[in-house]
């Protein structure tokens, strides 16, 4: 017995099949584009919806909007299953986008937490905009006083000047 196989199986990727309409372009390394149509999407890949199949192997830069935003990644065709449906693979999806594809998974396998975390996402965002508009005024509060305790001393020293008031003989 090998080592191995003595290894537990990692569990299989979710995957979301997708009810919306989610067009996806592909460019090829030649610069020619292609579109399709998101079917499945998992962490690791997914199935497209294509006019016509591509050949296996090839590496494509593929893009497509989700709830989270958009993402764009390297991804490698597979095998077609039909003439017009083709699974893929990401092989390299940076960092920002991947946590934006797992949000958009995770949304749609539970859409109670999806709404919850975007709740609690606009509370935060919410926090952070007062907390960063608080500081503001006490800055140009400050600055106003400052600048009034100034020109208050500069108005006294003016008048004192033209009043040829010596208070310090």
């Amino acid at each position: 017995m090998d080592g191995l196989s003595q290894l537990p199986a990692q569990p299989r990727a979710p995957r979301v099949h997708l009810a919306d309409f989610t067009p996806a372009v592909l460019r090829f390394q030649d610069g020619q584009r292609a579109t399709g149509q998101l079917q499945v999407l998992s962490v690791n890949g997914g199935l497209l919806a294509l006019p016509g199949p591509i050949d296996r192997g090839s590496r494509v830069k593929l893009m497509f909007l989700t709830r989270t935003g958009a993402v764009l990644g390297a991804a490698e065709m597979l095998s077609p299953v039909t003439s017009t449906q083709q699974p893929f693979r990401f092989v390299s999806l940076p960092v920002d986008d991947r946590h934006r594809l797992r949000a958009a998974i995770q949304s749609s396998l539970n859409p109670d937490t999806a709404h919850r975390d975007a709740a609690e996402q606009k509370w935060m965002d919410k926090l952070r905009a007062a907390a960063s508009c608080e500081k503001r005024p006490r800055s140009r509060l400050f600055k106003f006083g400052v600048g009034a305790v100034v020109l208050g001393i500069f108005c006294l020293g003016c008048a004192l000047y033209l009043l040829q008031v010596h208070p310090l003989k």
